[in-house]
């Protein structure tokens, strides 16, 4: 008969991460409970323990009151075992938070560029204020994900461009590891919105849903099949540049080799954040922000529903353009626009997609709560610091 000497080692692999997805997922459990959920035996449940014990990822975390006999140790992850960082970084703020390995956020600080165009002096010293308010060590970070407007390329992990953030360029994914001094990892921040919600908000659960990001910009994730849809040069979503009836076309994207010129046409000038303003004024509605004209138009009643019609109208011709591609089925809708537009612009984007679409998808507001980009950024380097932990 063969021997397979790797054949015990990796069954105590596979068991070790059952263990430690279990605990997890589920929080403490006594041997007993991880045994009966995981299907080991009483022996290789104690045995995959200890070595967990051992690597310093677990540790007893209480005990179980039974009925006869002593109570049941119960066993934990230890949340010092490992943090990651999460950045949302944006023209005028870069905010960080920290989170211990259970997800749960130990800090998060907030801090302005000032005049500073540096992408990696800027990274560096809000991760270092963070961890030092979080009195986290910078070497204790698993993981680092930053999320950023404009396009990531998938292959290289760098930014190919970005509107507001034109310091972020090829080359600052390398200088940023390499001061930081562990692999980071930047990704777009609506694909971070989309993690969040899949994770946390309306689309838990479903595998199949595209996110429309309405703020100062446009834009999409797309996620298929359970998995972020980037693209090959991680372009998926640009839905800024779609074509539609009664706007110019956006500007000749060849003018500069390598470069995205900025948008003036295209669906981004229908319904960006100035667009929104510029509409809501002609309805009557004025404010500090295209978000407080529409929250103001919500609670006017009938006076406010011609700018929310027209709103809706317009976010129409994208939702219906990716749905008969896609057909995702769930459109969420996020950003602060939509945020303050709500069940009202849904409901009627809901409504104008099925007037000149024949798949009508069902549109929903977001339930992420706080920060999504941050929120996303911090799930996304989870993921990346629990698959580093599970491997032996």
């Amino acid at each position: 008969m063969e021997r397979r000497p790797g054949v015990p080692r990796l069954l105590r692999e596979i068991n070790d991460r059952a263990a430690l997805e279990l605990l997890l997922d589920s929080g403490p459990l006594t041997r007993g409970q991880i045994g009966e959920l995981t299907g080991l035996s009483k022996v290789t449940a104690s045995q995959t323990l200890a070595r967990l014990e051992e690597r310093g990822l677990v540790e007893v975390a209480g005990e179980q009151a039974g009925g006869r006999g002593p109570n049941a140790a119960l066993y934990g992850i230890i949340p010092s075992s490992a943090y990651v960082a999460g950045l949302d970084v944006g023209p005028e703020f870069v905010t960080t938070a920290i989170a211990d390995i259970h997800g749960e956020i130990v800090a998060e600080v907030t801090v302005a560029p000032n005049g500073h165009d540096d992408p990696v002096a800027l990274v560096h010293s809000a991760v270092v204020k963070a961890c030092r308010s979080a009195k986290v060590a910078l070497s204790k970070l698993r993981a680092v994900v930053i999320g950023t407007p404009g396009v990531v390329d998938p292959r290289t992990g760098d930014v190919r461009f970005s509107f507001d953030l034109p310091g972020w360029h090829e080359g600052i994914h390398e200088a940023l590891a390499r001061d930081l001094r562990r692999d980071i990892k930047i990704e777009n921040d609506v694909n971070l919105v989309a993690v969040a919600e899949r994770t946390l908000g309306a689309a838990r659960g479903v595998d199949d849903f595209v996110l429309l990001w309405v703020g100062r910009g446009i834009g999409l994730g797309v996620v298929l099949g359970g998995r972020l849809h980037r693209g090959r040069s991680g372009s998926a979503g640009e839905i800024g540049y779609l074509p539609v009836p009664g706007v110019p076309l956006a500007a000749d994207v060849r003018a500069v080799p390598g470069r995205l010129p900025s948008l003036a046409g295209g669906l981004q000038s229908l319904v960006s954040a100035e667009a929104v303003a510029e509409l809501a004024a002609t309805h009557g509605f004025e404010g500090g922000s295209a978000a407080e004209c529409v929250a103001a138009a919500v609670e006017a009643g009938k006076r406010g529903e011609p700018l929310l019609d027209e709103i809706a109208e317009r976010l129409a011709l994208g939702v219906a353009s990716v749905s008969v591609v896609l057909d995702p089925g769930l459109v969420v809708l996020a950003g602060e626009v939509s945020q303050a537009g709500g069940g009202a612009l849904t409901s009627r984007i809901e409504e104008a997609v099925a007037r000149i679409c024949p798949v009508r998808p069902q549109v929903v507001a977001s339930e992420v709560e706080g920060n999504p980009v941050l929120r996303g950024a911090v799930l996304a380097a989870l993921e990346q610091a629990r698959e580093e932990i599970f491997a032996p």
